[in-house]
């Protein structure tokens, strides 16, 4: 008689906190550093800005593509040397970028880099399903993270902009969280692919999970996702610009936007890690999108510079919460990482060309209209995501528990 594996989830420790969340950071520090690194391209190679923007990006589309080619690794045995490569590769490439000021090698070495990253990206989302609780460990990712890039972008200014400066703080990064490799949790069906549970118990224990609902929502998760993506990055990348021009908005109330939308992403998280699942999963994400819906529209009628920048924090503080929600349903649905693997990848892809498509939108139908375009995407988007929701709630609430835990049951 078979029976599938049992799915394991472990608590939150700080060792494997750590892991997980360093690695994540050091995939993604790219994305948050990309300004910098635009800045430090042109210095470096002489070159002006829209050529420097179309190789960071280019690096971060090998982030994204490396991200989602290594997900299916990361959800079995080989998750920790996935990371464990993506980081050598991210810290040989960045150091070259940084230490060897020759044109060709800082741009084949902001590529490798890239290419690196992407290995960090999917092992580490992959390891945020092995946790217990998903909604309040997304919480916890997501304070590290804007925690740690907050202090990053800081600090990397006052030393400077320079190659050696910008590049050199990813190189070390990624080297200094490849010794926390050791501490990633690896794939609970590989942990006790060696204890199956037998007798009467199994048959309670291990339960067949319906795959065939769980690749169906998998996959209409990265797609609503990346579709999400491409709506949020897109206000994004267009608030200066459309500030300025609609509502008088300065440089340096923009400097006060971006900064009150990282304390709002903070408390959201801070408010997400209390709350945990106790509110469920699915209603507050499709509240979220499409309270974020909302403010996306107000915020293309807004014509006071300070009711610009309440706006802008109130809409930036729900996508941060929203995207936590998101990354908790991918880790809901499988325990191994099969879905939040590549869903941090899927996220690079969808928002990588958010400027060209912005730019685009904007052009075609003027601020409000394109306010108004990605109001209705995140309307429309909160339907799947809803769908979704529910069923990770369910498949986590059906997984079989393990082996440990029933016989402490049983003895109990």
């Amino acid at each position: 008689m078979s029976h599938s594996l049992p799915t394991v989830r472990i608590p939150l420790r700080l060792p494997s906190a750590v892991a997980t969340f360093g690695i994540g950071i050091a995939g993604y520090l790219g994305v948050n550093l990309s300004p910098y690194l635009i800045t430090a391209l042109q210095g470096a190679l002489g070159t002006d800005v829209l050529t420097a923007s179309w190789i960071v990006t280019g690096a971060l589309l090998l982030t994204a593509i490396t991200g989602l080619a290594t997900a299916k690794l990361c959800a079995g045995p080989r998750r920790v040397q996935v990371a464990r490569v993506g980081l050598v590769l991210a810290a040989v490439g960045f150091g070259l970028a940084a230490f060897v000021p020759v044109p060709a090698v800082v741009v084949a070495g902001l590529l490798l880099g890239g290419l690196g990253a992407g290995g960090a990206v999917s092992s580490s989302g992959a390891a945020l399903a092995a946790f217990v609780n998903p909604d309040r460990v997304a919480g916890f990712s997501g304070l590290a993270n804007r925690a740690v890039v907050t202090v990053i972008l800081a600090v990397v200014p006052l030393v400077g902009l320079a190659a050696i400066n910008v590049f050199g703080t990813l190189a070390l990064f990624s080297l200094a969280v490849l010794f926390t490799s050791v501490w990633l949790p690896s794939a609970p069906a590989v942990e006790h692919a060696a204890a199956p549970v037998a007798g009467a118990e199994a048959s309670v224990a291990v339960a067949t999970r319906p795959r065939r609902v769980e690749t169906i929502a998998g996959f209409v998760l990265l797609v609503t996702f990346a579709l999400w993506a491409v709506s949020e990055d897109s206000l994004w990348a267009m608030a200066g610009v459309m500030g300025a021009d609609q509502a008088g908005l300065t440089p340096e109330g923009l400097g006060i936007a971006l900064s009150g939308a990282t304390a709002g992403g903070l408390v959201g998280a801070i408010l997400l890690m209390i709350v945990g699942d106790r509110l469920g999963r699915a209603v507050p994400l499709a509240i979220l999108l499409a309270a974020g819906g909302v403010l996306k529209i107000v915020e293309g009628f807004v014509t006071d510079p300070t009711m610009f920048i309440v706006v802008f924090i109130a809409w930036n503080t729900i996508y941060a919460i929203a995207f936590m929600y998101f990354v908790a349903t991918s880790a809901g649905l499988d325990a191994d990482g099969r879905w939040s693997g590549p869903l941090l990848a899927v996220y690079l892809v969808g928002s990588s060309l958010t400027p060209v498509i912005g730019a685009a939108l904007v052009e075609a139908f003027g601020y409000q209209g394109f306010t108004v375009v990605l109001g209705v995407a995140s309307f429309a988007l909160a339907v799947p995501a809803f769908l979704v929701a529910r069923i990770s709630t369910r498949l986590q609430r059906a997984e079989a528990p393990a082996p440990a835990a029933v016989a402490e049951e049983v003895a109990a």
